[in-house]
């Protein structure tokens, strides 16, 4: 039997209400700290989990208010790149003594940056292998995988017991860091060329050349990792390949964010490895391309 957890999912979009609403099918107790049409619809009906394998409402609790974090053992911080630090600073007086808060974010640095915020908390960063989709208020809608691998820490042995019993497949891993920079790679290759297109990986890797364009992705990726002294985790050019089979037809966040006119992670992706090229000397051209087309597709959007 599984210690029942107390959790709290901070930032409850597709990927929070994934993982935080299999946790509570498995029984914990946990709250989503979400936008209020999807806290109003999750109040009414429960949280829609319509996945590869089930389709079910779970009922949970949720709330648009952070201080709703108190007294949680666990919380998932899934909020946007871009919010990391406010969003730690709202979480920052609720939480609770020995509380491990867990990373599930795109990007590589926002573990140390929430760190930052949250001096003395327990914070420990995760690689996310989900495609997810918010399909409507309180509707979560499920293409794909589902399995993380986290940094070590204190509560990491009791989280991932909870967290394999309830159905999601998870690793502890001492190089995080490897596979958050392989996660990111397989983001640099795809984010930026399936929101250009609006299309989803199966057909962006259809395009004439596309292919080329992310080879070319990927060996900048490797060769500013090389000089940031990281070890990337795995065989990046196969998970690359093998990325638009397993999910061929998951539109990119980033596609998602730029469809709704909302500001994109694209900085803290493309736009990472571009601001890390320069200051490491290594040339990135292909990176720098797709960074500045989604960056004019995002001031498009902006002024829409």
């Amino acid at each position: 039997m599984t210690q029942s957890l107390k959790v709290a999912v901070m930032g409850a979009g597709a990927v929070g209400c994934y993982f935080g609403g299999m946790l509570a099918r498995a029984g914990h107790e946990v709250v989503l700290i979400a936008r209020p049409q999807h806290v109003a619809a999750i109040e009414k009906g429960g949280l829609r989990m319509d996945t590869r394998t089930f389709d079910e409402h779970v009922r949970l609790a949720a709330s648009s208010d952070p201080a709703a974090v108190k007294g949680a053992d666990l919380v998932l911080f899934c909020v946007k790149s871009t919010d990391t630090e406010s969003a730690g600073a709202l979480i920052r007086p609720h939480l609770a003594a020995g509380a491990l808060v867990l990373c599930l974010q795109n990007g590589v640095d926002n573990a140390d940056r929430l760190r930052a915020v949250l001096p003395g908390a327990a914070v420990a960063a995760a690689v996310v292998y989900v495609a997810t989709e918010m399909a409507g208020p309180g509707h979560l809608k499920h293409h794909g995988r589902g399995d993380l691998v986290i940094e070590p820490s204190q509560l990491s042995d009791t989280v991932a017991k909870a967290l394999v019993a309830a159905g999601v497949p998870t690793e502890i891993s001492a190089n995080v860091r490897g596979a958050l920079w392989a996660k990111l790679i397989l983001n640099c290759a795809y984010n930026a060329v399936s929101a250009i297109a609006q299309l989803p990986y199966g057909k962006t890797v259809q395009g004439v050349g596309v292919v080329d364009v992310m080879r070319d992705v990927v060996a900048e990726c490797l060769a500013v990792a090389k000089a940031e002294g990281v070890q990337v985790a795995g065989d990046v050019h196969a998970a690359v390949e093998k990325l638009a089979a397993s999910m061929p037809n998951q539109y990119a966040s980033t596609a998602q964010d730029l469809a709704r006119g909302k500001p994109t992670e694209i900085d803290y992706l493309n736009g990472l490895i571009v601001q890390r090229g320069e200051a490491l000397g290594v040339a990135v051209p292909a990176n720098r391309v797709l960074w500045s087309m989604v960056k004019l597709l995002e001031g498009k959007a902006a002024a829409a």
